[in-house]
């Protein structure tokens, strides 16, 4: 694995598992990715998909708080409390198991694109 890649990713690749945030989100919950980009919340189904979204560029594929918010048009602290709220929910069995199936497709579709060890 190349190490740059997977602890220090380059602004392409920070906008891309972003965006791979999005659409794993935006697919699950049956949103338009047009709407999880409004600028405004818009309604709670839509700023919900959005928080789970920011919550999983964040803990599930590396990038800071200041990253995520860049990438989603938001400031750091509306993506910390985005991942507070996400956290809080996990204690839910449903949503938990629901988050961490999430959680494995982003980064099985991660590990499609990344380099392998040996090039």
């Amino acid at each position: 694995m190349n190490i740059r890649f997977a602890n220090r990713p380059d602004p392409l690749s920070r906008s891309a598992r972003a965006r791979l945030a999005e659409i794993v989100v935006c697919a699950a919950l049956r949103l338009p990715l047009a709407a999880l980009r409004q600028e405004r919340r818009g309604v709670s189904r839509v700023a919900f998909g959005r928080q789970v979204a920011m919550y999983l560029a964040h803990v599930g594929l590396g990038l800071n708080l200041s990253q995520v918010g860049l990438a989603f048009g938001r400031d750091r602290t509306t993506v910390r409390h985005a991942c507070a709220l996400v956290e809080d929910r996990r204690s839910q069995p449903g949503f938990e198991l629901a988050l961490a199936a999430l959680e494995a497709g982003v980064m099985l579709r991660l590990r499609a694109f990344e380099p392998e060890s040996g090039r």
